[in-house]
Protein backbone atom coordinates (compact mmCIF):
# COMPACT_ATOMS: atom_id res chain seq x y z
CA UNK A 1 0.00 0.00 0.00
CA UNK A 2 1.57 3.84 -0.97
CA UNK A 3 1.62 5.88 1.51
CA UNK A 4 0.92 9.11 0.29
CA UNK A 5 0.94 12.39 1.91
CA UNK A 6 -2.56 15.00 2.11
CA UNK A 7 -1.18 18.29 2.48
CA UNK A 8 -3.94 20.39 4.23
CA UNK A 9 -5.60 23.47 2.37
CA UNK A 10 -4.03 27.00 3.35
CA UNK A 11 -6.38 28.63 5.65
CA UNK A 12 -6.71 32.44 6.24
CA UNK A 13 -7.46 33.29 9.45
CA UNK A 14 -5.48 34.94 12.45
CA UNK A 15 -1.77 32.99 13.38
CA UNK A 16 0.73 33.44 15.73
CA UNK A 17 3.52 35.32 14.17
CA UNK A 18 5.72 32.60 15.37
CA UNK A 19 3.00 30.02 13.87
CA UNK A 20 3.16 31.82 10.57
CA UNK A 21 6.91 32.25 10.50
CA UNK A 22 6.98 27.87 11.29
CA UNK A 23 4.76 27.40 8.16
CA UNK A 24 6.81 29.65 5.88
CA UNK A 25 10.26 28.17 6.88
CA UNK A 26 9.43 24.59 8.17
CA UNK A 27 13.31 23.66 8.30
CA UNK A 28 14.47 26.24 10.45
CA UNK A 29 14.30 26.64 14.28
CA UNK A 30 11.74 28.95 15.13
CA UNK A 31 13.62 32.54 15.90
CA UNK A 32 14.99 32.12 12.45
CA UNK A 33 12.29 31.52 10.96
CA UNK A 34 10.72 34.34 12.44
CA UNK A 35 13.44 36.61 11.81
CA UNK A 36 13.41 35.76 7.94
CA UNK A 37 9.76 37.05 8.06
CA UNK A 38 10.36 39.56 9.70
CA UNK A 39 12.86 40.38 7.00
CA UNK A 40 10.72 39.47 3.90
CA UNK A 41 8.12 42.38 5.29
CA UNK A 42 10.35 44.82 5.97
CA UNK A 43 11.87 44.50 2.59
CA UNK A 44 8.36 45.08 1.42
CA UNK A 45 7.69 48.90 1.30
CA UNK A 46 3.84 48.28 -0.02
CA UNK A 47 3.47 44.96 2.11
CA UNK A 48 4.71 46.82 5.47
CA UNK A 49 3.08 49.83 5.50
CA UNK A 50 -0.58 48.18 4.13
CA UNK A 51 -0.11 45.79 6.97
CA UNK A 52 0.67 48.15 9.32
CA UNK A 53 -2.02 50.96 8.44
CA UNK A 54 -5.47 49.97 10.10
CA UNK A 55 -3.93 50.56 13.35
CA UNK A 56 -1.99 47.11 14.36
CA UNK A 57 1.20 47.12 16.53
CA UNK A 58 4.05 46.32 15.31
CA UNK A 59 4.60 44.71 18.63
CA UNK A 60 1.46 41.88 18.53
CA UNK A 61 2.03 38.37 18.48
CA UNK A 62 -0.25 37.57 16.01
CA UNK A 63 -0.80 38.82 12.54
CA UNK A 64 -4.68 39.42 12.13
CA UNK A 65 -6.70 37.74 9.62
CA UNK A 66 -6.50 40.93 6.85
CA UNK A 67 -2.39 40.75 7.71
CA UNK A 68 -2.34 37.41 6.91
CA UNK A 69 -4.39 37.53 3.37
CA UNK A 70 -2.14 40.38 2.62
CA UNK A 71 1.39 38.20 3.30
CA UNK A 72 -0.35 35.45 1.12
CA UNK A 73 -1.17 37.89 -1.50
CA UNK A 74 2.58 38.66 -1.64
CA UNK A 75 4.90 35.91 -0.57
CA UNK A 76 2.05 32.96 -1.80
CA UNK A 77 1.18 30.05 0.20
CA UNK A 78 3.59 28.87 2.84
Amino acid sequence: MENHCIEEPFIIRSYRKSELAHLYNPDMPLVPAMRKMRYWIQRNPELYEAMYRSGEARGDHRYTRRQVRLIVETLGEP
